[in-house]
């Protein structure tokens, strides 16, 4: 019940965020420039409205996940009402996860929303309503837990500037870990490709949430695929607040 109550309260001030209004907008806007964008590129105008699309989504909703969730606890320390909070019978790790449920509830709100613009575009432009395209959004959502995740880690124990720089890295690394595979096969046994067989195994790779091309190409996608790309970063996502956790247990606030 405390986590619950929680969560929600933490969903009442986000959508209360000014922030968060400015980059649904953003969001909307970047959606419906996909249209524009494929009358003025060669090629099938669907599949460059629903790739962009998708994009945007995964993009917008990655920075209010950022944005928002690095100021969640930042805000209650800079208010002092993270006092008053702990004086109750609140335990720290409840705090938290009250914290991420109820970022997560908006950020499936706001991932719906964006979701219907995106459709409602699909339909305008083809007649139809591609169901299909749902299944890259819900991975888009399971990657957004996981990011949201990371956010709260680092609001845990640091500013939300550099909260938000330190998630932002997380995030573009994530979708770039595939080069830190290419490098490996390139560099010579060493101290090197030690650490970087380290990195490599210890940041995720957040391509596995990437299902654009398969959607918008009409590609076969396995189940157990989905399963694995959940599953993952349902772990991962419990691991990160694991160690959001243990640190802000060891915070003094005094």
């Amino acid at each position: 019940m405390t986590v619950t109550v929680i969560a929600r309260n933490t969903f009442k001030e986000a959508v209360r965020d000014r922030v968060l209004y400015l980059l649904l907008f953003f969001a909307a806007v970047s959606i419906l420039f996909a249209r524009v964008l494929a009358l003025l590129t060669v090629g099938d105008r669907v599949k460059i409205i629903e790739d962009v699309g998708l994009a945007s989504i995964s993009f917008f909703g990655a920075l209010m996940a950022i944005l928002i969730g690095t100021g969640l606890v930042y805000k209650e320390i800079e208010k002092r009402t993270i006092y008053t909070l702990l004086a109750k019978p609140i335990r720290r790790h409840e705090f938290l996860l009250g914290k991420f449920l109820g970022l997560v509830l908006t950020l499936a709100v706001l991932l719906a929303a964006m979701s219907l613009i995106f459709l409602g575009l699909v339909l305008a432009h083809t007649g139809r309503i591609e169901w299909g395209l749902l299944v890259a959004v819900v991975m888009i959502f399971f990657e957004l837990i996981l990011i949201t995740a990371v956010a709260i880690l680092f609001s845990s124990f640091s500013t939300p500037i550099l909260s938000s720089l330190f998630a932002l890295a997380f995030y573009l690394i994530g979708h770039f870990s595939w080069s830190l595979e290419t490098l490996l096969k390139k560099i010579p046994a060493g101290a090197t490709r030690t650490i970087l067989r380290f990195l490599y195994t210890l940041l995720p790779d957040l391509e596995n949430f990437n299902l654009k091309a398969e959607v918008v190409h009409h590609l076969p996608i396995a189940g157990a695929q989905l399963l694995y790309s959940a599953a993952y970063g349902l772990v991962y996502a419990a691991f990160i607040l694991g160690l959001a956790i243990v640190i802000f247990r060891r915070r003094d606030f005094i």
